[in-house]
């Protein structure tokens, strides 16, 4: 019993002890710049030894990594009511995309700085590569789990290319609230009300015969996206 509750206890600090360093160090990428901090330096202002630091994160690049996944899991999280209760396509999507835009507000200062490195094509924290793919994956699979939990009907060849569709969709949506000063981002919630109740009215006639010529295209157009993301 006293074994069991020592590692219950050493897993609790562990687990505290990883989000102080990544608190920490979000905190100085975005006083300093990401460039000029250290992992060195991350651990002095977090008061744990460079070692642990290392322990938990194995590079700023994994801090980012982590971050990347932190707020996928609080998107996550807030969605599930909504994908739970919600059958319609265009309820669906707007959920999703309100709760995303709600769930990163807090890191907008943060996101603006993490840009000018992310941005970078050949960035390891740029969203399209294969560090950042673990977490591009659970973002697709949501967006996924949004389409198919609804009552659209979406035809076999769309259906499978759809999520990463909406997740490229999506980020196109990061990158204006990066840059939108109004004030709480009302541009881009005013963007994301309107352009997902086009997408869900695209998607509902995505099914008509006389569109195939449009969905073979768009089907073309997905492959050369992935292609050049690879």
């Amino acid at each position: 019993m006293t074994n069991t509750r020592s590692g219950k206890t050493s897993t609790r600090r562990g687990m505290q002890t990883r989000a102080v360093i990544l608190k920490t160090a979000l905190d100085m990428f975005l006083d300093r710049g990401y460039e000029e901090t250290t992992m060195r330096a991350i651990a002095e202002r977090a008061g744990v030894a460079l070692g642990n630091a290392y322990y938990y994160f194995r590079s700023k690049e994994h801090l980012i990594q982590a971050f990347y996944l932190y707020t996928h899991q609080e998107h996550l999280a807030a969605c599930a009511e909504i994908l739970e209760k919600e059958r319609d396509l265009k309820a669906r999507l707007l959920g999703v995309m309100r709760k995303k835009i709600e769930t990163i507000e807090p890191y907008h200062r943060f996101a603006g700085v993490l840009f000018r490195t992310a941005a970078d094509p050949k960035s390891p924290l740029n969203p399209f590569s294969e560090e950042s793919e673990p977490t591009r994956q659970e973002s697709i699979a949501l967006f996924a789990q949004a389409v198919e939990g609804s009552n659209a009907r979406v035809p076999r060849d769309l259906k499978g290319e759809l999520p990463y569709l909406l997740w490229l969709y999506h980020m196109g949506i990061i990158l204006f609230w990066i840059h939108d000063s109004s004030p709480g981002r009302a541009r881009t919630r005013r963007v994301v009300d309107r352009t997902v109740d086009i997408l869900a009215r695209v998607i509902g006639l995505a099914s008509n015969p006389m569109m195939l010529p449009l969905r073979k295209a768009t089907l073309r157009l997905v492959a050369e996206l992935r292609e050049s993301g690879a």
